[in-house]
């Protein structure tokens, strides 16, 4: 059996950070935002959704207690619709749909929705523990470091030096403010309001128009501090 993606959604984005355009707005408002844009511009009965299937890296506070359900709750679907909540760290929101379409590929659901929910502005990194944050005998034992020091690692296997990677995210900046300023993503996306109705964030906050490698190169290393705390002998402990 084949299964069909009918509709995507998503708000716009804001910084991580807790000045980010949408600090002020709960996680649980926002998903159900996206939850409420599939149902009214699909003229969608609810009563068919069977579940939705949410992912989220940080499942902790305002984004515990099975946000997906909360979402369907707050959006007005149908008290039938479920609601579950899976956390494969930065991949969450893709294993999400991909098991939303193996629920439907293998015939055990007709329609759900499905996706990924992450608000680090009020919910931070690494806000949920476990022994990958906080265990140090654990850490240290297996050699697990920041995604950043592995960035460094791979860099230096494969080659690449900063500036390789400075123009190549300068060009990365000005292919999505060329996409964004000729509307290519204005079907998917939705402007985020307060409850007065004022607009908060109509555009994607992270992206920097006039960004240049020249510009890039001025910066800080962003995970030098990590590194010098230890990380990157950790690493090279494992990776020598």
């Amino acid at each position: 059996m084949s299964a069909y993606i009918y509709d995507a959604v998503r708000t716009t984005r804001g910084k991580g950070k807790p000045d980010g355009a949408l600090a002020s707005v709960k996680p649980v408002d926002l998903l159900a935002l996206t939850f409420k844009a599939i149902r009214d511009r699909n003229n969608l009965n609810t009563d068919l959704v069977e579940d939705a299937i949410i992912g989220c890296v940080s499942p902790v506070k305002d984004q515990g207690a099975n946000i997906a359900k909360a979402a369907a709750i707050e959006a007005g679907y149908a008290e039938t619709t479920a609601g579950v909540q899976v956390n494969r760290f930065c991949a969450s929101g893709l294993e999400a749909i991909n098991m939303a379409a193996a629920y439907v590929g293998s015939g055990n659901a007709d329609m759900l929705v499905a996706g990924g929910l992450e608000s680090m502005s009020r919910v931070p990194i690494a806000s949920d523990g476990g022994p990958m944050y906080d265990d140090r005998d654990f850490i240290t034992k297996h050699a697990l470091v920041p995604q950043g020091i592995s960035a460094d690692l791979i860099a230096s296997k494969f080659g690449y030096n900063r500036t390789q990677l400075d123009e190549f995210a300068s060009r990365s900046h000005a292919k999505a403010d060329a996409a964004w300023n000729e509307n290519r993503f204005s079907r998917s996306i939705i402007p985020v309001k307060d409850a007065d109705g004022n607009s908060l964030l109509d555009r994607d906050q992270m992206i920097r128009p006039g960004t240049t490698a020249e510009g890039l190169l001025k910066l800080n290393p962003a995970f030098q501090k990590l590194g010098d705390m230890g990380f990157d002998q950790l690493a090279l402990q494992k990776y020598p």
